[in-house]
């Protein structure tokens, strides 16, 4: 298949018998009627596609000159390419998606998949990270020539195995998440973080949770906290999990008592309840709180308050949050951001790879956390 015949391919839709929503056929006579029904409205037919062919003779451009334009190739002046782009955009001319799988062998389809939060699909949205992951993954696929699918958490196999997936993105799974053993099992290729280290056809990208939890700890004892606690999900992801075994090392190197509140369900009401628990514990209060699980930074803030303590004076305050109110409290709240712009486009990165470039290697990256210091974790002086 030519280079051209990917955008040339495309043959005027017509069309053909419409399916109606209601079961019979057109013209049909009913069973037991004395009538033939009315017959059904004339559909009419589809639009013809605008064709590369189109294009070219309304720019007034050869085909092969508007095909190298449109894919990027070629050695044309600016003014050629622009002017064969725009007329492109104006007619509404669109590549024959058919022609360019048939040609790359490949759909470009793209599943996601939020894996911690199988028992309520959907809900991923409602939280900054995961909305902001979502968005930006699928953004920078798109940039790429990738369109994302999003899969709903805990997915059976019948419900993707029809689709014609090139690979699949599993955000946070948690242990022995089945669909990816399922994706494996397929030999579609996984994405995911670094629980999936070395088993064939999975790739990872992750954040050090380890390096971050150690640089938050150390800035809040630089502050003078001696009773730091943390608020972290009862959950079984890899980051999770490290996050909790970074805050016990941490904790005993400073000969600190190792304070640890877990948050059963994800939200801000039992996160919020998770951290009134901690602010509560008897006499020796807490000095400092490390937010891991995510809520809105102003309830966390606000909770702290309605429990008589003052932020920064008495408690030094971060969250692990994407949530860009936390800038606009008084005091601003310190921010552990996981980056995940920064991780969608690691990912993206990888996946093309290994799709397009025929990398084989099944290893990962680590992408920096970003701690953003703000009044919520600094005293005077």
């Amino acid at each position: 298949m030519t280079e051209a015949s990917e955008h040339d391919g495309a043959t005027p839709e017509r069309g053909g018998q419409a399916a109606g929503w209601s079961g019979g056929g057109t013209g049909e006579r009913r069973q037991g009627s004395g009538r033939a029904a009315a017959p059904a409205s004339p559909v009419a037919p589809a639009a013809p596609r605008v064709r590369l062919v189109d294009v070219a003779r309304e720019a007034g451009l050869s085909k092969t000159t508007v095909s190298a334009a449109l894919n990027g190739t070629g050695r044309l002046s600016p003014e050629v390419r622009e002017k064969a782009r725009e007329t492109a955009r104006r007619m509404g001319y669109r590549p024959n998606a058919t022609a360019r799988q048939l040609r790359a062998g490949r759909a470009r389809l793209i599943g996601y998949v939020v894996g911690e939060l199988a028992d309520t699909p959907w809900t991923f949205l409602e939280s900054p990270y995961f909305a902001r992951l979502t968005g930006a993954t699928a953004a920078t696929a798109l940039a790429r020539g990738y369109a994302v699918v999003l899969l709903p958490a805990g997915s059976l196999q019948s419900e993707w195995a029809a689709l014609p997936l090139d690979a699949v993105v599993v955000a946070d799974p948690v242990a022995d998440d089945r669909i990816v053993e399922d994706l494996l099992a397929a030999r579609i290729p996984v994405f995911s973080d670094r629980s999936v280290e070395g088993r064939p056809g999975a790739h990872w990208v992750d954040v050090d949770a380890d390096a971050a939890v150690r640089e938050t700890l150390d800035h809040l004892h630089a502050q003078g906290a001696r009773r730091p606690v943390l608020v972290v999900p009862d959950s079984t992801t890899r980051f999770h999990r490290e996050v909790e075994a970074a805050h016990r090392t941490w904790c005993a190197a400073h000969g600190l008592p190792e304070r640890t509140v877990h948050v059963a369900e994800p939200g801000n009401g039992p996160v919020i309840q998770a951290v009134e628990t901690a602010l509560a514990t008897g006499p020796d209060r807490p000095d400092a709180l490390l937010v891991v699980a995510e809520a809105s930074p102003p309830l966390v803030l606000d909770a702290a308050r309605r429990h008589g303590y003052d932020v920064p004076g008495d408690l030094l305050l971060v969250c692990v949050s994407e949530d860009e109110t936390a800038v606009h409290t008084q005091p601003p709240v310190t921010t552990l951001s996981l980056r995940p712009d920064a991780v969608a486009e690691a990912g993206i990165a990888h996946l093309v790879a290994v799709l397009e470039q025929g990398l084989r290697e099944t290893g990962g990256a680590l992408v920096p956390v970003r701690l953003e210091v703000r009044g919520s974790s600094v005293r005077e002086g």
